[in-house]
């Protein structure tokens, strides 16, 4: 049995609340069970300074923080330097969302996707994509209303869990009891058609077999097509 009572192929409870802050062109709260991530996106009608005169994409790009009483021990604002972590996870976050736009289909345009964790229970990651994904997708709603986009660039939807293995067993959406004791920790990122975006497994101890890494990403699959479902 599961620490929370669930079964190994299931889901935490999952919510999403679209308009959470006023501002934001879209903002979304994202909640896996007691893992709660705000979810922004903000526009800037140009492209990053980066790109050169003749690269006519525009750009999503996205900002991960984990504020200090999301844990159980406060941590520190990353106010200078953002850790390894904190980076590795943004880049994660931003390189999934480009994967579902065509870029040229909004030129002169930077989406920035902000997610901060207000509080942590496992599955940080995974949760600021499926958030990050509705917040972008209301920022170009909101923007083809404006007329600032002809149409939507968006190809379509993605969705990202956690999975991993436990006390021998496959477990699917890990809180942080399961995560911190996983013998073999993954991360799925697909779209809705079942394209791989990203697929990141790890074994924490000894090596696995290929047939259970193939079990880990069924798992998965049928859990994000179950997360899709509820956008």
């Amino acid at each position: 049995m599961r620490p929370d009572g669930r079964n190994n192929n299931e889901l935490r409870d999952i919510k999403f609340t679209h308009n959470f802050t006023k501002h934001a062109l879209g903002s979304v709260l994202v909640e896996f069970g007691d893992t709660k991530v705000i979810t922004t996106a903000s526009v800037d009608l140009k492209k990053p300074k980066w790109m050169t005169d003749d690269d006519n994409r525009g750009w999503v790009t996205a900002e991960y923080s984990l504020l200090p009483a999301s844990t159980n021990t406060r941590c520190k604002r990353e106010r200078e330097k953002v850790s390894g972590r904190t980076h590795e996870i943004q880049r994660l976050i931003g390189r999934s969302l480009r994967a579902c736009v065509d870029l040229e289909k909004m030129p002169g345009m930077t989406i920035t996707i902000d997610a901060d964790v207000i509080q942590a229970d496992g599955g940080t990651r995974t949760a600021s994509i499926c958030g990050g994904f509705l917040a972008l997708k209301d920022a170009v709603e909101k923007l083809i209303k404006s007329g600032d986009l002809q149409e939507s660039p968006i190809l379509e939807p993605i969705a990202a869990i956690s999975i991993g293995i436990v006390d021998g067993e496959i477990r699917l959406d890990l809180n942080y009891t399961e995560d911190s004791h996983a013998q073999v920790d993954s991360n799925v990122i697909l779209t809705k058609s079942g394209k791989i975006v990203d697929f990141q497994t790890t074994s924490e101890g000894e090596p696995y077999e290929f047939d259970r890494m193939v079990e880990l990403f069924n798992t998965a699959k049928d859990g994000i097509n179950k997360i899709i479902e509820m956008y």
